[in-house]
């Protein structure tokens, strides 16, 4: 397909583009997605390690009843593990009784209630000035906000995270999210190697400018992280100073998975979960047997996933195993090696893991999501209202932002 041929251009081919795409070929408008990379599926990326597929983008079907995916990877005769996720299950772990697993659980949901309750007349805060004072778990609950905001609790804004909807199903894909993405985009038409470096859209039609060349189209839909679109004020032409300060409102926080081989893995239960340290921010939080597989997952969060990555991959093993040698004795180093990681902050076509809102920015989802002209329209997990942070957000965004681009180009 050639520029020329194009009706809507899809920049990038995540979830959201893909959605996007499926949606306008399903309407019979021409479409071509334009993904940087050299696979589709963006943050959703499954590798296999190990003799197993893993995923080291997203991995978890959240609000999975309700949530597309699990039917597209259904009917794409993968296989839907239901088994409750680690973090839904009060259970005693090293450093922690399951009393007190209980109790951080209930001062966890507790807070989140909190956000819940703000009422949207009410100003913004953090999630820090929702703690209770004196609270126990304070460190634990920062640690926490790392692994499902990427950031700590004093930059994530409450409000935002009370809009969230999840209705607390998790299940996830043995053979791999990131493959179930990447299939349902296979069949269409896609430009990979293509990283687009400015939107013109002064003119009667819209002008790509590309690494493979100009590609022209009636309408656009970019579908990039909302760090990248922060990051360059000359991405559109003429530039759109609210989009790029929208973007800004909405980083993507830090989180890193690192899958770690187990050797006698048979002496653990499967799914266990244990933090490395509950009394510390600067913690990871480790699975061992995910599927019952002979591997741990480990997962690495907020400031601590930044440093991390800055000081290179040796220091992600380094860490993991001091940790784990804590909690399980000195001879537990000789059974672990790292199979497989990916550092999101650094990886040039993402710059992050998952959107967040920091304080006061909440509604720079709506900000960043409006369309422009009628004939420019965005999406992606950041333009979410209420599942941001998720690949499921994403799509239906794509789906949405097809819905008007159909719409412009048709008439």
């Amino acid at each position: 397909m050639t520029g020329a041929d194009v009706e809507v251009a899809i920049v990038g081919g995540g979830a959201a583009g893909i959605g996007a795409a499926r949606r306008l070929r399903e309407a019979g408008v021409r479409a071509l997605i334009l993904e940087a990379r050299d696979r589709l599926g963006g943050r959703a990326w499954t590798v296999e390690a190990g003799g197993y597929a893993i995923d080291l983008g997203c991995g978890w079907l959240h609000s999975a009843e309700r949530n597309p995916w699990t039917k597209i990877a259904a009917a794409q005769g993968r296989t839907i593990d239901r088994t409750p996720p680690p973090w839904a299950r009060a259970a005693s772990q090293p450093g922690l009784t399951a009393d007190e697993s209980s109790a951080f659980r209930a001062a966890l949901w507790a807070l989140h209630d909190r956000a819940d309750a703000l009422p949207e007349r009410e100003p913004d805060r953090s999630l820090a000035d929702l703690l209770e004072p004196g609270g126990r778990w304070r460190e634990l609950l920062d640690a926490v906000s790392g692994f499902y905001s990427g950031a700590e609790l004093a930059c994530v804004s409450a409000r935002d995270l009370g809009r969230y909807a999840d209705d607390g199903v998790n299940w996830r894909i043995v053979e791999g999210y990131g493959a179930a993405v990447a299939e349902h985009g296979a069949d269409l038409d896609v430009a990979l190697d293509c990283a687009v470096t400015r939107v013109d859209h002064r003119g009667r039609r819209i002008r790509l400018e590309t690494t493979r060349g100009i590609f022209a189209a009636d309408a656009a839909i970019v579908a990039l992280p909302s760090a990248l679109i922060a990051a360059d004020e000359g991405l559109f032409a003429p530039a759109l100073p609210d989009k790029t300060r929208a973007a800004a409102g909405l980083p993507l926080g830090h989180d890193d998975k690192l899958f770690l081989s187990l050797a006698d893995a048979e002496g653990f239960e499967p799914e266990t979960r244990a933090f490395g340290d509950p009394r510390c921010v600067d913690t990871a939080s480790y699975q061992l047997r995910p599927f019952g597989r002979p591997m741990i997952e480990c997962y690495f969060g907020g400031d601590l996933a930044a440093e991390l990555e800055r000081s290179g991959a040796a220091a992600f093993f380094d860490f993991a195993r001091a940790e784990l040698v804590g909690l399980y004795g000195g001879e537990f180093a000789r059974r672990i090696a790292p199979l497989a990681l990916h550092g999101w902050s650094a990886d040039p076509f993402a710059r992050g893991a998952y959107s967040y809102a920091l304080p006061g920015r909440a509604d720079d989802r709506a900000t960043l999501a409006a369309p422009i002209d009628g004939r420019l329209f965005f999406a992606g997990e950041a333009c979410s209202r209420e599942d941001f942070s998720t690949a499921h957000g994403a799509y239906l965004t794509g789906i949405a932002a097809a819905e008007e681009a159909i719409r412009a180009v048709r008439g």
